[in-house]
């Protein structure tokens, strides 16, 4: 039996996916060349973010169509927001599968290459003055990924501490209001600032920051280590792990396919435990 690529869209993805895409009719009067399925376009976008290939080295002959049919195609459906509703909808289907546990949350960063200049680039402190990005992201318990920001290199990681309590979605399935705050938010000691614990109280979320001083490893260091493996998850997509992409909200867009094909491949893990 053949395994199938990274790239492939089963029938369930699809399912999901194809409502969110937005509806391009076609032209009645002078119609020109027939629209490549989406379906096909989007395995391209996949590949590139799977395998870090350059747009304009994608394999026509595959099928997905060229390079650049599939970056405008990203930057449509990114233009219309299909991938933080495609993320909402997942996080929904894993509330449903009881998959989801909002009883804590960790947040961290992580430091990329970009090797060419954007807003959301900067100098880094900590790699020679090189230019990079910083991935920030904020998990449930498990490490499932919440939500995900994009700033410079050079900001400070507390600066993204609220930001990213903002962005997670509320999250649906199951009766009742939606959830969207976690109970306790873990961080480690760079995001040791007194205003800002504050202000996550001020939010309704119980704060665990590690304080200045205290020992690596201790207290709810035993327990924030989801957000560096989710980190892990999310670099695997090698089109994350060095930032090409001069637009920022092009980066963005793959940072949040990312996480939500992590979220897919833990419902799929989820949906076999109770089969």
């Amino acid at each position: 039996m053949v395994r199938p690529t990274s790239w492939e869209v089963d029938d369930g993805l699809w399912a999901v996916i194809e409502p969110l895409l937005p509806k391009v009719e076609r032209r009645v009067q002078y119609p020109g060349r027939k629209r490549h399925p989406d379906r096909l376009v989007f395995r391209g976008i996949l590949l590139v973010l799977h395998t870090g290939i350059a747009w304009e080295h994608l394999p026509q002959e595959i099928g997905f169509g060229s390079g650049m049919t599939c970056w405008r195609r990203l930057a449509e459906w990114t233009e219309a927001g299909v991938w933080p509703r495609l993320h909402q909808v997942l996080l929904a289907l894993l509330r449903g599968a009881n998959a989801l546990d909002f009883s804590r949350a960790a947040v961290d960063g992580s430091h990329i290459r970009a090797l060419k200049g954007s807003n959301k680039t900067g100098r880094s402190p900590v790699d020679r003055g090189r230019t990079v990005s910083e991935h920030h992201l904020i998990t449930d318990a498990t490490g499932i990924p919440l939500a995900a920001t994009l700033t410079g290199g050079n900001r400070n990681d507390v600066t993204q501490l609220l930001p990213l309590l903002e962005a997670v979605p509320p999250v649906r399935g199951k009766r009742g209001r939606p959830r969207r705050r976690p109970d306790v938010l873990l961080a480690d000691r760079g995001y040791d600032h007194d205003k800002y614990r504050r202000l996550v109280w001020d939010l309704g979320v119980k704060q665990m920051i590690a304080r200045r001083g205290t020992a690596h490893g201790s207290g709810p260091g035993a327990q924030r280590w989801v957000v560096e493996r989710a980190f892990a998850h999310l670099h695997w997509f090698r089109r994350l792990r060095i930032r090409w992409e001069v637009r920022d909200d092009i980066h963005e867009a793959f940072l949040t396919l990312g996480c939500a094909l992590v979220c897919r491949r833990r419902l799929a893990e989820a949906q076999r435990r109770h089969s």
